[in-house]
């Protein structure tokens, strides 16, 4: 992981916690290098999840220790998801390290189960969100004084104006958890609106990650992400993805892109497999 903030506490004794991959200004090259030799050694493989809007650098630092030593055990897997999004996959990929799961379906399960993460934030301005589009209306709305507007980034993006009669953002249509993190807005919106309507089964919260004010561009925020809790569901939602070998490296997979080395299926697998979970057409988990 890439932030130490993004490291949730376990959800039992069995899940391990994550290891911290710092950025250039916090920590030497040779450190790193030396830091990743070890973990390679303790653990035989790596799987790196850092989000999509860290630095250029410190993306760079990952790619140059893996580069530097040589190494077909260590994947880099990005991701899309808002801060706090990042921290529950983590979670949800430390869960599934603990099951018979080889490393390759462990990497390309990430991509799979943010399919499944519902994130989004309770926002009071979206003057400066700029990761989905916001219409001039919804613009000049924000400068209205009281105005709150609650948006969803995935799987499918949502904004709406927060009001007594607004509709709701779509939520998931399976059992979940809610994990919060307040910024710097007292609103109870998130716990007595939307998890109700959600149906979620509990609520935790959690401190705000560094870097969510950045993303979701203002500090008066309550961030959330709803989610599959559950190691069990989590564990039959990847068993039932088909597994295939990749054809470069021969790292197990599922879906139709590697975890480690980033190679799509050839186009003739993709055809002669029907699509899976990771589909727009994707059977949602058991309810529970």
């Amino acid at each position: 992981m890439t932030s130490a903030d993004l490291v949730l506490p376990p959800t039992d004794q069995q899940t391990p916690t994550a290891a911290l991959l710092q950025a250039p200004d916090a920590q030497a090259l040779d450190m790193a290098i030396g830091d990743m030799h070890v973990l390679l050694e303790q653990h035989g493989y790596v799987v790196a999840v850092y989000p999509s809007a860290i630095s250029p650098a410190h993306e760079r630092r990952l790619y140059s220790v893996r580069s530097v030593l040589e190494s077909d055990r260590i994947a880099l897997v990005k991701t899309d998801l808002p801060p706090l999004g990042v921290a529950v996959l983590v979670r949800q990929l430390r869960q599934l390290s603990i099951c018979d799961f080889s490393p390759g379906v462990v990497a390309s399960a990430a991509r799979l189960l943010a399919h499944y993460i519902h994130a989004g934030a309770l926002l009071h301005s979206v003057t400066k969100f700029d990761r989905i589009p916001v219409d001039l209306r919804t613009h000049a709305k924000s400068w209205v004084p009281g105005s709150q507007f609650a948006v969803v980034t995935g799987p499918e993006p949502q904004l709406v104006k927060v009001g007594p009669k607004a509709e709701l953002p779509t939520g998931p249509e399976f059992a979940t958890h809610l994990m919060t993190a307040k910024g710097q807005s007292q609103s109870e919106w998130v716990k007595e609106t939307l998890a109700p309507a959600w149906k979620v089964q509990s609520i935790h919260e959690s401190a705000l990650p560094s870097d969510s004010s950045a993303w979701w561009g203002t500090g008066k925020l309550v961030e959330f992400a709803a989610y599959l809790p559950d190691i069990s569901v989590l564990y039959q939602l990847v068993s039932s993805v088909r597994r295939e070998n990749c054809h470069w490296c021969r790292m197990e997979l599922i879906g139709d892109r590697c975890g480690f080395c980033s190679s799509p299926l050839p186009a003739a697998e993709n055809r002669r497999h029907p699509a899976g979970v990771l589909s727009q057409g994707a059977l949602a988990p058991p309810q529970s």
